[in-house]
Order: structure tokens, then C-alpha cells, then sequence
């Protein structure tokens, strides 16, 4: 039990770990704990999208892609020109310690090498989590963002993706709130309502 103890410390480091590149975006912070929060909700809407792939395996990879970066931190494009991650030997040492690491240990392997279907859809949940936050941030001001956004939309592998990333950009990031115009936002409450 200490070994799973260690385990959750561990994952627990991932919101104390920060994603480094909006650094260069010049606005906008988030752990890598908070990156892979809304990526598995994106995985599994991929996954009930796509309808035919395995969409617990791919949430799982979704869950535990960036797990490596509890031991290596998050490196951002400009870093990774200069910098190697040691990522394999981080998830086979993290493996070794709990006894369900094998399986762990199979899923950031099959993300990395990207080829099963499951794969591919992790990955652009990956990049739609940054097309997203980048939107966020385009349409609070973010000069920058619309440049970031045209690589992001490039990495995307799947058909689905690229759907779901273009509506992404045509929707205001904030009007899944308030789309709703009306005398609500002055009162407080429904008319005729207490």
C-alpha cells in the first residue's frame, strides 16, 4: 500500500507541475493536471463520436498520457529543440512500483507510438484541449493565439477532430453561458419567480 500511496503523490504532483508553454504565449497558466482533466472529457467524446473504437482504453490513455511529466515536467516546443525527456525510463521506473504498471506502462506506449485508433483519437484530445484553451484565450484578446492555433489544427490525425476543432473556432468561447440574453442577468431570477 505505500508503493499505491507513493502512486497518488505522485499523480497529485501533476497540479503543481505547469504546462510551460503559454510562458510564450504571453497570457494564460494551467498545471498539466488541468490539461488532462479536459482531455479525457474530449476523449471520451471522441470516443462516443467515433463509435467504433474502444473508448475506455482511450479515456485511460487520455488519463495517463502526461503522467511521465510528474518526473520529467512539462516541455514545451522551444524546450523539446534543446531538451530530451527521458519519458520511457520515467513510466517504466513509475511501473515498476504498483502493481496494475504494466498496464499503465502499455497505454502511454500505445499513445506515444500512435497508431491504434484509440491512439490517434488520445492524441487529438490532446491537441483539442490546446485548440480550446488558445480559443479562450483568442477571444479574450490574445493577439498570438490565432498563429498557435493554425499549428494546432495541423496535428490533428483524424477526421472527427478536424470537425469538432472548426467549430471550436467558430464558437464563442463564452456563449455556452451566456447565449441567453435576457432580464435573468439583471434580476437575478426568473420573472414572476422568487
Amino acid at each position: 500500500m505505500k508503493n499505491i500511496a507513493n502512486f497518488l503523490f505522485e499523480a497529485g504532483m501533476l497540479k503543481r507541475t505547469p504546462r510551460t508553454g503559454f510562458q510564450f504565449l504571453g497570457s494564460g497558466a494551467e498545471s498539466v493536471a488541468e490539461h488532462i482533466f479536459r482531455t479525457v472529457y474530449i476523449g471520451y467524446t471522441l470516443g462516443r463520436l467515433s463509435g467504433d473504437v474502444d473508448t475506455d482504453r482511450l479515456i485511460k490513455m487520455c488519463l495517463f498520457h502526461d503522467l511521465p511529466e510528474a518526473r520529467t515536467g512539462d516541455l514545451n516546443y522551444v524546450n523539446k529543440k534543446y531538451v530530451k525527456a527521458d519519458t520511457e525510463k520515467a513510466i517504466e521506473d513509475l511501473a515498476a512500483t504498483v502493481p496494475f504498471g504494466t498496464e499503465i506502462k502499455e497505454l502511454v506506449e500505445e499513445f506515444e507510438e500512435g497508431k491504434s485508433p484509440e491512439a490517434l483519437l488520445a492524441h487529438d484530445a490532446d491537441q483539442l484541449e490546446l485548440i480550446l484553451a488558445l480559443k479562450e484565450y483568442k477571444d479574450v484578446g490574445n493577439k498570438y493565439a490565432d498563429e498557435w492555433l493554425e499549428y494546432a489544427m495541423k496535428r490533428l490525425k483524424t477526421d472527427i477532430a478536424r470537425g469538432l476543432a472548426r467549430t471550436i473556432l467558430s464558437t464563442d468561447s463564452s456563449l455556452w453561458w451566456f447565449s441567453d440574453k435576457s432580464d435573468w442577468w439583471v434580476k437575478g431570477k426568473e420573472e414572476g419567480k422568487m
